[in-house]
């Protein structure tokens, strides 16, 4: 059964550099990148490509000796050009120089006739096979999914509340066919119920509308209500022993597109954002581009932070650098490295503060669209009993006493406190409002993989 939440926890972050509801199909970067680092759960990668090899669109680059199963595949076809790593040889990116015309693997097509006759197995297998498995996110934990799990339901969010969030109507338009076969093939993979949830407060695009074999939920609220932790914890709560399934729209999509094309189809649109972009607007591109081409002569300054994500949960990267897996938006402010002497206790109309004490003035003009710096205006102290944790997690979670819970490595008391309910992302807000200036997402991820592999 359908449900209608409204949520009144969360703040909405109202940012400037919104993107211009243009798709602009542009020259394609020079270079793609696969990123093991986006996949939390990879914990011995396993290269099958070396550098100078060439590949198409999903060939297998990359696997997990633990999970030797789920294959990481080339986004585009073209030459391996350079493996990077990190510290003690961690392995952080595979670049792909693209070519100019695209070829693919070929796997089996289905007509839609045919999918319904499709088994599970074959599902699996399929999945497997043409890379796209990594598009499903297990919860507990948020790793990818376990192959020999079954889910007892799959969540889809169908909108972003977070800052400077894409339009979903610009970013799958035309995709109504492939995401319908996604969601068929999807319910072959749990008992339950696929949950599609939209937004309330704004117009569904018919495409959720419309959708079959889904459960269509409504939420409204400010932001994290687009957050699909949040959205599993109002409907069908996760607690210990069971597993939940993620997956985003563009995720579902290229599910369909494998089954109906039998091809790895990465391409995407992205939305280039921020205060500091000359011309916010849409891209066509492939996931893991290049972001040099998008901002090549698009910067109101030179003095920038560049984000593959938004301002929240995303990642930094160069100005050549690549969008992440999961990401479809890259994020440009000003960069905040300089010293405000009493910054915080200035009356001020520019700032942005969830604390009315620190930006009372900001509130007078709730539509004012904000120019904010990656600043955060102080450094990390003990932490602050004020209760603005809560105000901003609409989940019945005790956020504060789950950080110290995590801090004090006390696995009775982060199980009890939700922990199996939570990732990174859910705690983003809280980490935004802290005045502790603590690394709350950081904390979360840790004491993940303490209750994971401990």
């Amino acid at each position: 059964m359908s449900k209608s939440i409204r949520l009144n926890k969360g703040f909405d972050i109202n940012l400037a550099g919104k993107p211009q509801p243009t798709v602009v199909d542009a020259d394609q970067p020079e270079t793609f990148a696969l990123k093991p680092t986006n996949f939390h759960g990879i914990l011995r990668p396993k290269l099958t490509v070396a550098v100078g090899d060439n590949v198409k669109a999903g060939t297998p680059i990359l696997f997990d000796k633990k999970n030797d199963r789920v294959k990481y595949v080339s986004p585009v076809s073209g030459e391996i050009v350079d493996i990077k790593r990190g510290e003690k040889r961690k392995l952080l990116e595979i670049v792909i120089l693209a070519d100019k015309e695209m070829e693919y693997e070929a796997f089996k097509s289905y007509s839609v006739s045919e999918l319904a006759k499709v088994s599970r197995e074959q599902v699996v297998e399929q999945l497997l096979e043409g890379g796209v498995w990594p598009n499903m996110v297990q919860r507990p934990y948020g790793v990818i999914a376990d192959v020999d799990t079954t889910p007892k339901s799959i969540f889809i969010s169908a909108f972003d509340s977070h800052p400077l969030a894409p339009d979903y109507h610009l970013l799958f338009k035309g995709q109504e066919q492939y995401f319908q076969a996604g969601l068929d093939i999807l319910k072959k993979l749990t008992p339950g119920s696929v949950h599609l949830n939209t937004n309330a407060d704004a117009e569904v695009f018919q495409m959720f509308e419309h959708a079959k074999n889904v459960e269509l939920n409504k939420f409204s609220g400010p932001h994290p209500v687009g957050n699909v932790g949040v959205q599993i914890h109002h409907l069908d709560p996760i607690n210990k022993g069971d597993a939940v399934w993620t997956i985003s729209p563009f995720g579902v999509i290229q599910i369909g597109k494998l089954f109906l094309d039998g091809k790895h189809d990465a391409s995407k649109v992205v939305a280039l954002t921020g205060s500091e972009i000359e011309n916010p607007q849409y891209y066509k591109t492939f996931t893991g581009a290049s972001i040099k081409k998008f901002v090549a002569d698009n910067l109101k300054t030179d003095h920038v932070r560049f984000i593959t994500g938004n301002v929240l949960t995303g990642e930094k990267i160069d100005s050549d650098g690549h969008i992440g897996f999961f990401d479809n938006q890259v994020t440009v402010i000003p960069e905040g490295d300089y010293y405000e002497l009493f910054g915080w206790i200035k009356p001020t109309t520019s700032k942005v503060s969830f604390q009315r004490a620190f930006g009372l003035l900001s509130f007078l003009n709730p539509k004012k669209e904000f120019v904010l710096d990656t600043n955060t205006r102080g450094q990390e102290r003990a932490f602050v009993q004020t209760g603005v944790l809560d105000r901003v997690l609409p989940m019945d979670i005790l956020p504060t006493y789950l950080i110290k819970a995590i801090l004090a490595q006390d696995f009775d008391d982060m199980e009890a406190l939700g922990i199996y309910e939570v990732i990174e992302e859910d705690f983003a807000l809280c980490e935004f409002v802290d005045v502790s200036k603590h690394d709350i997402q950081e904390i979360i991820r840790e004491g993940l993989d303490l209750m994971q592999y401990s």
